[in-house]
């Protein structure tokens, strides 16, 4: 199993909601204000929260706090962090997205040598981008370059980001795309990979059994399956697979 990378400390903005007053009298009346903070995490875990102004520029002292703390009396707010990310961009940082984002646009209009040369871009820019890497490594799998695709493999399994949620559609097209091609060492190599760093995910013993399967490898499939079934024993797919085994008679099935 390989060593997972330190994980990086959290940043964003985060808000918080309370009750307010307003007028006096029988005119009383409460309302919700929400108030926006940005949020950084120190070095030795504390929390440093300053609050946001309507235009999003942070004023004002900082507090500390814990992540126990932040958790209980505050609300993330994935897209104002966005744009807050967005907005501080260098731009070097810039013209990488924009590549990036034309890639995926010429491949999914299968324009696949244009969207390589996006994916090019981007990657010297960044050679550990997860997105281009899955995307050029899309375009050689689509057009049967199994050498290259090879190659986009075995950097992308070195990346421990690309095996989080915020990729997860591309990790499973990528997955599936190895699998279809008939390239199943390497399906299950990235199955097994991912199952180091999420080995909860009953969806990924789930994918490793039919990359098993279509290797022609029935037993080691029906083990994922078991696996998979005991993490989510009302996985639909997985019972219709076990299902199937028995059918063909496979030992311990």
């Amino acid at each position: 199993m390989s060593q997972k990378s330190t994980p990086e400390r959290m940043r964003g903005v985060f808000s918080q909601t309370k009750t307010a007053k307003i007028g006096t009298g029988t005119t009383a009346r409460k309302t919700e204000v929400v108030s926006y903070f940005l949020v950084e995490e120190r070095e030795d875990g504390v929390m440093l929260v300053q609050a946001l102004t309507a235009s999003d520029v942070p004023f004002g002292p900082t507090t500390e706090i814990t992540r126990e703390e932040l958790l209980q009396g505050y609300l993330p707010e994935p897209q104002k962090t966005l744009a807050l990310s967005r907005a501080t961009l260098t731009p070097q940082e810039m013209e990488l997205q924009k590549a990036v984002a034309r890639g995926d646009k010429f491949r999914k209009r299968g324009e696949s040598f244009t969207a390589e040369y996006e994916y090019n871009k981007a990657l010297a820019m960044d050679e550990r981008n997860v997105r281009a890497n899955f995307g050029i490594g899309l375009c050689y799998i689509s057009r049967g370059e199994g050498d290259k695709a090879k190659e986009v493999f075995e950097r992308v399994v070195k990346i421990d980001a690309a095996f989080e949620d915020e990729h997860k559609h591309l990790f499973n097209e990528f997955g599936i795309s190895l699998r279809k091609a008939g390239m199943h060492a390497e399906a299950m190599d990235y199955y097994r990979r991912a199952l180091d760093l999420s080995p909860q995910d009953e969806n990924l013993h789930y994918n490793m059994a039919r990359a098993a399967y279509d290797k022609g490898d029935s037993g080691t499939a029906l083990v994922y399956l078991k696996s998979c079934l005991a993490l989510s024993p009302k996985h639909e797919e997985a019972t219709q697979f076990v299902d199937f085994l028995k059918r063909k008679k496979v030992a311990s099935a």
